[in-house]
């Protein structure tokens, strides 16, 4: 495995196009997680990604009065760029880190839809990569970030076949972006289901280190045709929420409009493009969405961005390919859809 220590990790703006080094929350703790020593007492390995870990630095982290006072929650806001316009809530109201990272926005206002009629849109504010299952495919990097059909609960899982070959798109949250997900096309909900997984970190250092980490770690499910009336037409869609190091609930608070009168998802349910689906609780975490094959064309700026030279991305470094990630927001067009071939 390459040493990626040295490597700082850069990703692309989109809405500037500008290259940005990212500030890695408590790299040196993960970095330590996920080393060699640690591969070598399995037993303090589990302990570390068991859901109890998580829970306890979960609060250490986010919930205790003690840090939020020894992390200056000003200075903190002020250093994550949040946007204090866009925040549905005062502002005075956040009290706390996980307040902070439970925050509310004017989606409605900050975050438009594209105006494209039928397509798929980003499901969260995050740093977002793109792949291919297809080894035909420019985008072809199987096997990396996740074994499949492990993602989907494993072999006998009833929707491999569906998306075998197909695409997929990785939308990394970091701890200071905005935790909701969002519908990435309308569809009704042909399947719903949790996988059970560890709670491993998702920081680009623990991702190189560990291989296929999403598909290791506890997620759920949600499987969207998006063929059916009034759907987008981009096919069978497969959202996977995975949890991470401090994150031991992804709570599903589905509403369409706005945050009022959120429900859990069922099956049969007609869902609208880019409403809010569910939240992650604090720390940061992935959303991965798998497309059949030949059902979308994703934007050409997030193709041409991962292949951009002189970006120093650990993702680069450590899988010996170009993977430079996107800084994307919710809502924002991800892919157009293809008509489906008969």
């Amino acid at each position: 495995m390459p040493r990626t220590n040295s490597v700082r990790h850069q990703y692309i703006d989109r809405t500037t196009g500008a290259v940005a080094d990212e500030r890695l929350l408590a790299n040196r703790i993960i970095r330590t997680l996920y080393s060699p020593k640690l591969e070598n007492a399995p037993l303090l390995a589990k302990l570390t990604s068991s859901g109890k870990m998580s829970k306890v630095l979960g609060y250490l982290n986010y919930d205790n009065a003690l840090s939020s006072r020894m992390s200056g929650m000003r200075r903190f806001l002020r250093n994550c760029g949040i946007n204090e316009d866009e925040l549905l809530d005062d502002p005075a109201t956040l009290l706390t880190p996980r307040q902070v990272f439970e925050r509310k926005i004017r989606y409605w206002q900050c975050r438009p839809l594209p105006r494209a009629v039928r397509c798929a849109v980003c499901p969260a504010d995050s740093r977002m990569m793109l792949g291919s299952l297809s080894d035909t495919s420019g985008l072809f990097i199987k096997s990396k970030f996740f074994e499949f059909p492990e993602l989907l609960g494993g072999k006998g899982s009833r929707w491999a076949r569906r998306f075998e070959g197909g695409d997929f798109a990785v939308f990394r949250l970091t701890p200071e972006k905005y935790h909701y997900t969002h519908i990435p096309a309308a569809g009704e909900v042909a399947d719903f289901f949790s996988v059970n997984g560890r709670y491993h970190s998702c920081n680009p250092h623990a991702a190189v280190r560990l291989l296929t980490p999403y598909s290791k770690n506890r997620r759920v499910v949600t499987v969207i045709d998006t063929d059916c009336e009034g759907g987008d037409q981009v096919g069978y869609v497969a959202m996977i929420e995975v949890v991470a190091l401090m994150i031991g609930q992804i709570v599903q608070r589905y509403s369409v409009e706005r945050y009022s009168d959120p429900k859990s998802l069922e099956k049969g349910m007609l869902l609208r493009r880019g409403v809010p689906k569910a939240l992650f609780r604090p720390g940061s975490s992935t959303v991965v969405l798998l497309f059949q094959a030949g059902r979308v064309r994703f934007a050409q700026d997030l193709v041409r961005n991962q292949f951009k030279q002189g970006v120093r991305s650990r993702y680069s470094s450590g899988f010996g390919v170009p993977v430079v990630e996107t800084d994307v927001k919710v809502r924002s067009l991800l892919a157009y859809a293809v008509e489906k071939r008969l």
